[in-house]
């Protein structure tokens, strides 16, 4: 009985008017809102010692046996406390508490969303600092190069003018200039080797396409069977020794090629290297000895103390570099006495006993030279002839 009289005493309201002054209509309805209220202190007062949170309670108002007028955080409780002792005893409506929950939940948002944007901005910061670090060493590169490309040209427009002195090795340069001289006159003669090779193939198809019309006729007249056949027999064996001279001219064209665009390509490549550091050093020598002509006060004596650094650096990348050319052209001249002391009496052997008629020798030359020929019947030409 009591449960269910404090539960209507619960759900009704208390008129009041606009002094704040309740409109006495029953006593019985205004003692059981004193009990109510009453009891509504005491269970807050018990929630707010032992219950949770009050940040994260909350309190549902509505009728008996209704549905929930809305859910009220205990944190604004304290609120309407004060409200119903300046105002008097009333309800306070749901859509109201929805409100202040609405409002408290924005207030709370921007300390999240403060704190990931402090989070990407130091991100950001970091990777700008990275790549200003990376712009920096490129910047430094580019200023680098392009200090050394104005001295080298500087250096170079001064030796074609005459106004300036280059590092000279007499023999080094003059052992240069016979390999750039040699360089030349292989190409000569690999030119006209292939040249020879090509020519002397298409010989050879018509030599075998003759011998096989010669066959042929032989088979269709009777009359002429014992000459056509003699020619025929005669095409087929100049073909063979043509085709056994061809594998030996494309043996001898395979190792020029590779002497000339392999071996010697490579030497002078090293070459150039070393005239690219001989320019470089006598850019750095012509600076060094510009910087002692003049005066001697700090801060020229600070660049003269670099430019001697940077001097030793190319003086030793100098003297690396010339060094290696020397070895290189040593080991070039002996493998080039070796190679075509080979190839020349190789070349010379063949063509002597192809035209000289000795099959025998011809032979014997490809097997003392390790010369394998094409299998027969293959009309596969050489890869100069498919280039």
């Amino acid at each position: 009985m009591a449960d269910s009289f404090m539960g209507k005493a619960a759900t009704m309201e208390i008129p009041i008017n606009s002094n704040g002054e309740t409109l006495a209509e029953d006593d019985s309805l205004e003692q059981a809102a004193k009990i109510q209220w009453t009891l509504d202190e005491k269970d807050l007062q018990q929630v707010m010692v032992s219950g949770p949170n009050l940040n994260e309670t909350s309190v549902v108002s509505g009728g008996y046996g209704g549905p929930a007028g809305g859910i009220i955080p205990t944190s604004s409780i304290k609120d309407l406390r004060m409200k119903s002792r300046g105002q008097g005893v009333g309800l306070v409506s749901s859509q109201s508490a929805a409100r202040m929950i609405t409002n408290q939940n924005q207030t709370d948002q921007p300390f999240t969303g403060s704190g990931m944007h402090h989070s990407n901005s130091t991100q950001n910061m970091s990777v700008e600092e990275a790549n200003r670090g990376v712009a920096v060493e490129k910047l430094d590169s580019v200023k680098k190069w392009g200090i050394n490309t104005y001295k080298c040209t500087k250096q170079m427009f001064s030796e074609r003018f005459g106004r300036g002195s280059r590092t000279v090795d007499l023999e080094l340069e003059a052992q240069i200039d016979v390999l750039r001289d040699t360089k030349r006159k292989y190409e000569s003669v690999l030119r006209l080797t292939s040249a020879l090779t090509s020519h002397f193939y298409n010989m050879v198809q018509t030599q075998q396409a003759l011998g096989d019309t010669f066959a042929d006729l032989s088979q269709k007249s009777p009359e002429l069977r014992d000459e056509f056949g003699y020619n025929a027999e005669t095409q087929k064996l100049l073909c063979r020794n043509g085709e056994a001279l061809l594998g030996a001219i494309n043996f001898f064209v395979s190792s020029i090629n590779t002497l000339v665009n392999k071996t010697m390509e490579d030497t002078l490549m090293t070459i150039k290297l070393y005239e690219a550091a001989r320019l470089e050093f006598d850019a750095y020598r012509a600076d060094l000895e510009e910087l002692s002509l003049g005066p001697r006060d700090a801060a020229t004596m600070v660049r003269i103390e670099v430019s001697q650094q940077q001097y030793q650096v190319q003086r030793d990348k100098y003297e690396r570099l010339r060094s290696d050319v020397t070895i290189k052209l040593k080991f070039l001249e002996e493998n080039k006495v070796k190679v075509m002391h080979k190839q020349l009496l190789l070349f010379h052997n063949a063509i002597s006993a192809y035209f000289a008629g000795n099959q025998q020798q011809l032979e014997q030359t490809l097997r003392q030279f390790n010369v394998k020929l094409k299998p027969p019947g293959s009309d596969k030409p050489s890869w100069l002839e498919e280039s």
